[in-house]
């Protein structure tokens, strides 16, 4: 059995709300990123006017004193439409012909999800203008990643969630290029009625090697069918070009029934290749086949958080070690779109330092009620207990294992993709 970690909770402090346009009803999708030629911490974040409708703005909140105080917020887009899943990240390599350029990079939800890319060249003062690529690619849940070279490259979902694409910018984000294919994703819908979807978590190590992963059924029989259990899966890239063959990560045995999605990795970026250290926290049921509420044939879902590592680039990985929970769905938030425990989990790893630090939240019982939202009427949660946890100081450490990265068997889809729209809300 996975082994227990202790876990505390993170009290975040908004600085955010008092400083935007007063119609911003609130805001969403945070984005962080540090600039280490001009010395700032950025968040990028999307400023919602109506829930799911236009306009949606992409902003960014600048620190110069290492989080202590923020400015005002700078407009990276505020072109009326409806933007969404921005991130952001700076080029940090004293090196790079680019050393200290930031590029976002967001859909456009208003237009067919199409690419959008924006830079900053003065530690995100201003932004330039908006570009998108060559074939106008219709996408999701880009996380960009910058090599050693300067050169940009972008995993990024179709907007369809039913590929893995990228692309990249070898010109210091002046132009992009067109979409390649780096992998097919065939994903199971959660039970539950949970709010997920296989966006790609992506990071880079020190070589410039950069690493994807997401959660994926091809190599479980009956692979997408309601109920069939979703394992994580990695490819890695030199270039944004060429693509690995895809990987399934061994955090539990292929037939298991037990269910990992929402997935988010970490790579120690003073490592590289063969020796590369990877931390990756996820979230899972220990039993695909369950439901919202328990019925007489069906029980209840228990959503977990677990974490896994490896120190050998991917090619063997850690035991799976149980972080949190269980949690019942429906001590989640009810949105139009499922029970949402996050549309991402972080996972971070200081460079040379021997564990890693996953970010993740854990709701417990509702105060008062047996559910934090109206499961009948949909009505949101007025007594909902959830809060952002971390795990302590030097206690998850990156021990890698045996277990080996396999790449097949793989199984054809029981049924045709079904497409799942994630929104700001």
């Amino acid at each position: 059995m996975p082994s227990d970690r202790a876990i505390r909770p993170i009290f975040l402090r908004y600085h955010i709300i008092s400083l935007v346009k007063q119609y911003y009803i609130r805001n969403s999708d945070p984005s962080v990123a540090f600039d280490a030629k001009h010395n700032v911490w950025m968040i990028s974040w999307l400023g919602i006017v109506v829930p799911e409708a236009a306009p949606v703005d992409v902003l960014v909140s600048r620190s110069t004193d290492g989080g202590r105080t923020w400015g005002k917020p700078v407009v990276v887009n505020n072109d009326g439409n409806f933007n969404d899943k921005n991130w952001t990240v700076c080029d940090d390599t004293a090196s790079s012909p680019f050393f200290g350029n930031c590029y976002t990079e967001f859909d456009n939800a208003s237009s067919t999800n199409v690419v959008q890319m924006s830079t900053s060249t003065n530690g995100g003062l201003t932004w330039g203008p908006t570009l998108t690529t060559p074939d106008k690619a219709c996408v999701i849940g880009g996380q960009p990643l910058v090599q050693p070279n300067g050169t940009v490259i972008v995993p990024i979902d179709d907007c369809f969630e039913t590929a893995l694409l990228s692309f990249r910018s070898t010109d210091g984000g002046k132009s992009w290029s067109r979409v390649v294919l780096a992998a097919q994703i065939i994903a199971a819908p959660e039970s539950g009625v949970l709010r997920s979807g296989p966006l790609p978590t992506a990071e880079i190590d020190k070589s410039g090697r950069v690493y994807v992963v997401w959660d994926d059924c091809r190599f479980e029989a009956g692979c997408n069918a309601p109920g069939v259990p979703n394992d994580l899966v990695m490819t890695t890239s030199t270039d944004g070009l060429h693509w690995t063959l895809v990987k399934r990560i061994p955090i539990d045995p292929v037939g298991s029934g037990v269910d990992h999605f929402i997935p988010g990795l970490a790579v120690d970026r003073t490592t590289s290749g063969s020796s590369a250290h990877l931390g990756l926290a996820y979230y899972y049921y220990p039993n695909s086949i369950c439901t919202f509420i328990a019925t007489p044939t069906t029980p209840a879902c228990q959503l977990n958080v677990g974490f896994i590592s490896s120190t050998n680039g991917g090619a063997s990985w850690s035991k799976a070690e149980h972080l949190a929970g269980p949690m019942k769905v429906t001590w989640l938030p009810l949105t139009t779109l499922g029970f949402m425990v996050g549309d991402y989990i972080s996972t971070s790893i200081i460079p040379g330092d021997d564990d890693a630090t996953p970010v993740f939240e854990v709701a417990f019982h509702p105060n008062g009620t047996p559910t934090c939202s109206n499961v009948t009427t949909g009505a949101p949660g007025q007594h909902c207990n959830e809060a952002t946890f971390t795990t302590s100081e030097d206690l998850l450490h990156l021990m890698g294992g045996t277990n080996p990265a396999t790449s097949g068997p793989t199984y054809g889809l029981a049924n045709p993709p079904a497409h799942t729209k994630h929104i700001a809300n």
